[in-house]
């Protein structure tokens, strides 16, 4: 049998979406690339479903607002019947529309992006490429979690024992994600108190015009204060800051928040890195950094700098990463003090902060 991560096949893609202009535009997008094939269109859910054994796509790529069958209930019939990776391409969340997003990253779908702009420019071209690169990523979702058969860097100890840290001193917590990211970060955050003794700074890689989306659906489903950061505040205990859209989130020299348009940093802005140096800077070893879910490295360098000065790191596992990008980087360069099963994380922290888990736990 072939190696699968030998293969040359390309990428299999069903679109899903009830506009032919949209259709039409996104096959345009993606005739141009040979590693992706569009093996097939459907102009809602149930159409769509029906489709699938026969084309057998790799990725799905659907609307979320579409007659008969809608994204999100095609997202839970797909995951119940034919587990794939799913792509929601819809437009840029309006506070009516938030849940309804957000719902179909909980019912399965793995990312999400706006639809791309249909006249060829600046924009499309950035828009394109990002549709590309998604699709990519998802193709890699089942591959990756199953390819590590090189052996593994040294896995640091699970955080299984914490005695030995309660005490530490901790002021903040910098949690950074990626591809995968809203349900982790829903996952942690939910399971923190509303009392929380510390604030938290969260970073994470979203399409343009769904970060205030993530931040009043998380808002929805935690105890904790979540917020978008203004420049020149003082981080409170029990809120979670988000960074403004397009900017790094830093703690200044006076420990306020600072909201920065300096150029991206490995290709993001926000970057994980710029918010985690800076908490390294600032809080030394009274600063957490915890890396989740994501492709790429971003991350590991702010994770290597709490290390450096004495701060506590986790990295997600990799069993329940969507994407071990990330998180395998981080322990690859022995930036990760601890790693983790994503239901764990929020116990730890709680630990950490000599609170009581059974006690502060929905």
């Amino acid at each position: 049998m072939n190696n699968l991560s030998s293969s040359k096949a390309p990428i299999r893609v069903l679109l899903v979406d009830d506009s032919l202009i949209m259709l039409a535009i996104l096959k345009r997008i993606l005739a141009n690339t040979p590693e992706i094939q569009v093996v097939g269109t459907a102009i809602n859910g149930k159409e769509a479903l029906d489709r699938i054994p026969f084309l057998q796509p790799d990725v799905i790529c659907t609307d979320l607002h579409m007659p008969v069958m809608d994204g999100l209930e095609f997202t839970r019939a797909v995951m119940e019947r034919f587990p794939l990776p799913i792509l929601v391409v819809s437009i840029s969340v309006q506070k009516e529309q938030t849940a309804n997003i957000f719902q179909v990253l909980e019912a399965g779908a793995v990312d999400i992006m706006a639809k791309p702009r249909g006249v060829p420019g600046a924009g499309y071209e950035m828009d394109a490429q990002e549709l590309i690169g998604k699709i990519k990523v998802l193709a890699g979702v089942v591959a990756i979690r199953k390819r590590w058969k090189e052996p593994h860097p040294p896995v640091p100890p699970a955080l299984t024992q914490l005695t030995s840290l309660r005490g530490v001193p901790l002021s903040i917590i910098g949690i950074g994600a990626s591809t995968g990211g809203p349900q982790a970060l829903e996952e942690i955050l939910s399971h923190l108190p509303g009392s929380l003794p510390v604030p938290l700074l969260c970073i994470q890689h979203i399409s343009e015009g769904f970060m205030q989306g993530l931040v009043d659906w998380l808002g929805t489903k935690c105890q904790l204060k979540i917020v978008t950061a203004e420049t020149g505040i003082l981080p409170q205990p029990g809120t979670v800051y988000f960074p403004r859209e397009g900017s790094h989130l830093v703690v200044g020299s006076h420990g306020r928040l600072e909201c920065i348009d300096t150029i991206p940093y490995e290709g993001h802005r926000p970057s994980i890195s710029v918010t985690f140096k800076s908490l390294a800077l600032h809080y030394g070893k009274s600063a957490a950094g915890v890396l989740l879910t994501g492709m790429g490295r971003d991350g590991v360098e702010g994770m290597r700098a709490i290390s450096q000065t004495g701060g506590t790191t986790i990295a997600q596992d990799e069993q329940t990463s969507t994407i071990f990008g990330m998180p395998k980087e981080a322990i690859a360069a022995n930036a990760a003090r601890y790693v983790l099963p994503l239901p764990k994380i929020a116990p730890a922290l709680l630990k950490l902060l000599n609170l009581d888990a059974d006690t502060h736990t929905p």
